[in-house]
């Protein structure tokens, strides 16, 4: 009897053993190999730094830093293991007891077989298998757990799971969101910081301390006492951090610093690498960039449309969220997906209006709008904002406590552009393409061609001094009229409508006179002018018609920049770079980038030009920039109508570039000059381009031997193949 009871019972094992292996076979099957992740590497951020190292973008699709395992800290490892998988150093992957009391509770509810994974298992899940919550998945993630056990030691396990798991907000990896929640490297985290992060993997979005904090707050503690219950925390310190309040520190994200740069190095990179290189492969990216040139222009653009929309008076005609059937709480702003600044200028929404206030949202802030936050509408603010309104204001203060203090501006729509190279090396310093890259990506630096006005001037005088011409040569400054092909003859004027007589080529420039520059594109010949601003890197095409002479062309704020270094540059033309050097994960160099040079005009005829130019700045149309006190020179430039509004100038050291104008190319107002709208942005950059630095000097022009001036010989009226414009 107790033979047989043997023998059945040896049956029933050997068929429990082969049922069991039958079964393991079958959900083993078409396991992915764990020996890939030998060679695993997660998809890496690419990252942008500017010229002192610094980072200023990153491209992705996962978020994600990638780090050591001594780049964790002791406290958050022992957060995550007493919170996670308490036996994460004692199991070979799998935790037995656990997941049986789970699956008992499991099959008790009804439900399926959930939690009781180990650190390896859910490593396993990340990366191998889908997420749904299955037998068979449950299985699958348990003997790929075993697998990666047996090949790899803990810390490396570790070091995969840290690195991969999510944890929130496009954030992968703790490192990054060490650095994405606190604006700092893991190694620097707190008991109360570390705690917070490692209660993140439950429930990424639940526990988001940004848009759950009370969730965070209570799970966070929850991490606290589990590490007090393993012995590795004391009880006062326990306590200290469980009373701490959560304290973010939300890292900027830097692609907002300068977004259009960012954009150009991304078309580039993706054209060149390819997509999946550039949002997967972590390349390190060095670029011409520097970021407190760029916060400086960045400063004086914005700076400069507000100062233009408050010359203009309160417009009105805000956007209401409420008309598009949107409820005030649920509203989200592009603008605010990225943290705000102090003195940023960002759009909010009015979520509440009394006589004497009104209250202002942006993200997670909050400000009460009184009547001298508003003082230069020159309005009652009940009279001119609704709730649900959309409104642009200026960010002077924020707290921790999610409270501002801002100023009410106004976005009418003008837009400005600014653009700053080195003179020496092509380098692209600074580059605002627009008021908000959130709500157009248009970069009116690379992609707008813009009429140029007066700013084209100094290609027809570098034309007639190229040509034997002296600054000290005289023109008169006259009424003409210059008969075309067809229509009716061409009368220009000048912008004052009035007459100076015989003036020199030099006057004639720093007081703009359009007379005088007709004249002399007449003189050496329109298209011999658009031979000499093709020669200095504009590619626009020019029709050979005489109004050219007076910026009646298109070219782009970077071109005209460009080509304006020629003159501190003694007569070279260097191409504008955004990139000096790329490298890839490993940091193996993929290209390095120099100087592209070319000879445009001769030393002589680029440093006369300079003093002439420097003459617009000391006495003639932009006068105001000689309280600057450094040696600078450039162009104003206004077109007709009032629509386009530039001044181009340099220092020895770097030239810059500033457009104001509508994208539909509308009337920006009575005398909205380019002295008046764009010159002031120019001299906000350069004082902090300038300031601290030796400014350098201009060298003197060299001019040759028997230059006396003359009479430049310019007929009263000429029968030019140009057509009137």
């Amino acid at each position: 009897m107790v033979g047989r009871l043997l023998i059945g019972l040896m049956v029933l094992v050997s068929a429990l053993i082969g049922a069991t292996a039958g079964l393991l076979l079958v959900y083993s099957t078409d396991l992915p190999q764990v020996d890939q992740l030998q060679h695993y590497r997660p998809s890496s951020i690419t990252e942008l730094y500017d010229d002192q190292g610094r980072t200023i973008g990153s491209f992705s699709l996962q978020r994600r830093v990638v780090a050591s395992y001594d780049d964790y800290p002791q406290v958050l490892r022992q957060s995550l293991i007493s919170i996670e998988d308490k036996d994460f150093y004692r199991h070979w992957g799998i935790n037995v007891w656990r997941i049986a009391g789970a699956a008992y509770r499991d099959i008790r509810s009804g439900g399926r077989v959930q939690g009781a994974s180990t650190l390896t298992m859910q490593l396993a899940r990340n990366l191998f298998l889908s997420p749904d919550r299955s037998f068979h998945r449950k299985i699958q993630e348990a003997l790929l757990a075993v697998q990666i056990e047996r090949r790899f030691t803990k810390p490396q396990i570790f070091t995969l799971y840290a690195n991969q798991i999510y944890l929130g907000h496009g954030v992968y990896g703790f490192e990054a969101a060490s650095q994405f929640y606190f604006s700092k490297p893991a190694k620097q985290l707190s008991l109360d910081e570390a705690a917070l992060l490692a209660g993140l993997p439950k429930s990424p979005s639940y526990y988001s301390p940004i848009t759950h904090p009370e969730h965070a707050i209570k799970r966070r503690n929850l991490v606290i006492n589990s590490m007090l219950e393993d012995g590795v925390i004391t009880t006062q310190r326990a306590a200290v951090a469980r009373d701490l309040p959560i304290r973010l520190e939300l890292a900027h994200d830097p692609d907002s610093l300068a977004p259009y740069f960012v954009e150009e190095i991304r078309r580039y990179l993706e054209g060149r690498y390819g997509s999946d290189q550039v949002h997967e492969g972590g390349l390190r990216v060095y670029t011409s960039l520097n970021m407190d040139l760029q916060r400086a222009a960045n400063r004086a653009v914005f700076d400069g449309l507000a100062a233009y929309e408050r010359r203009h008076g309160w417009r009105g005609r805000l956007q209401s969220v409420l008309t598009g059937g949107v409820t005030l709480a649920n509203y989200q702003h592009p603008d605010w997906d990225s943290e705000p600044e102090v003195n940023s200028y960002i759009h909010a929404l009015v979520i509440a209006v009394s006589p004497a206030s009104a209250t202002i949202r942006f993200g997670r802030y909050t400000a009460t709008l009184a009547p001298a936050d508003a003082a230069g509408t020159h309005r009652n603010l009940p009279d001119i904002l609704q709730r649900g309104d959309i409104v642009y204001v200026k960010v002077l203060s924020l707290n921790s406590e999610g409270k501002a203090r801002v100023n009410l501006e106004q976005d009418s729509g003008a837009q400005g552009a600014l653009v700053a190279i080195d003179n020496t090396t092509g380098e692209i310093k600074a580059m605002v393409g627009g008021r908000d890259f959130n709500l157009s990506k248009f970069n009116r630096t690379t992609q707008a061609l813009r009429q140029v006005g007066s700013s084209f001037k100094p290609y027809v005088y570098t034309a007639a001094i190229d040509r034997g011409a002296t600054p000290e040569d005289t023109i008169l400054d006259a009424p003409v009229t210059f008969s075309t092909p067809s229509g009716p003859p061409y009368e220009p004027h000048n912008y004052d409508e009035k007459f100076e007589g015989t003036i020199t080529l030099r006057r004639a420039l720093a007081q703009s006179r359009n007379i005088p520059a007709l004249k002399l594109a007449d003189s050496v010949g329109i298209k011999t002018v658009i031979e000499y601003a093709h020669r200095f890197g504009i590619t626009s095409n020019i029709p050979p018609y005489l109004p050219v002479a007076l910026g009646a062309v298109e070219i782009t704020p970077l071109e005209q920049t460009s080509a304006f270094s020629v003159f501190p540059n003694d007569g070279v033309h260097i191409t504008p770079r955004y990139i000096t050097k790329v490298t890839d994960y490993e940091g193996r160099t993929l290209e390095e980038n120099f100087p592209d040079v070319k000879d445009v005009v001769s030393a002589r005829t680029a440093r006369t030009m300079t003093a002439m130019l420097r003459e617009v700045v000391l006495h003639g149309t932009a006068i105001a920039a000689a309280s600057l006190k450094y040696p600078l020179a450039g162009k104003t430039g206004t077109t007709n109508n009032f629509t386009d509004a530039w001044f181009v100038g340099f220092s020895p050291s770097i030239t810059c570039g500033v457009w104001i104008g509508y994208d539909e190319k509308k009337f920006l107002g009575a005398k909205e000059t380019g002295a008046r709208a764009a010159l002031p942005i120019w001299m906000d950059f350069m004082k902090v381009a300038l300031a601290g630095k030796d400014p350098g000097e201009f060298q003197p022009p060299d001019l040759p031997a028997n230059s006396a001036p003359h009479q430049v010989d310019t007929p009263d009226t000429a029968p030019p193949e140009e057509e009137t414009h």
